[in-house]
């Protein structure tokens, strides 16, 4: 197959493996109660899941228009990066909530942070 043919692929496996890659970023910087650092990752994850949804759509528009988009394995990995870094972003959302909410009560408790 022509390169051409894999481009939109490619780019949803780059800016979903990076959003993932961000929202994991994230909830590592929670998990040190580094609130800042996760926001600035989970702002980054957006971004990227924005550019990854730009991609599936330049592709829904394609087909709609009339040009088939080749289903092929790479195409099916890439829709599965897009689904993985979905889901690690909705974690990611749920896991720095429930730091916070143990970061607050740690201090309303006196306990240091000692979570290793």
């Amino acid at each position: 197959m022509e390169e051409s043919k894999y481009d939109g692929a490619f780019q949803l496996i780059t800016n979903a493996g990076n959003a993932k890659s961000a929202a994991l970023m994230a909830i590592e910087a929670a998990r040190e109660f580094d609130f800042a650092e996760a926001e600035a990752r989970m702002q980054e994850a957006e971004a990227e899941m924005l550019e990854a949804h730009r991609a599936q759509t330049r592709m829904i528009q394609q087909e709609a228009g009339g040009a088939p988009v080749d289903v092929n394995i790479i195409l099916v990995h890439a829709q599965d990066h897009l689904t993985m870094a979905m889901m690690a972003i909705k974690n990611a959302e749920e896991f720095i909530h429930l730091y916070k909410i143990m970061k607050r009560l740690m201090d309303k408790l006196a306990i240091e942070n000692n979570l290793e």
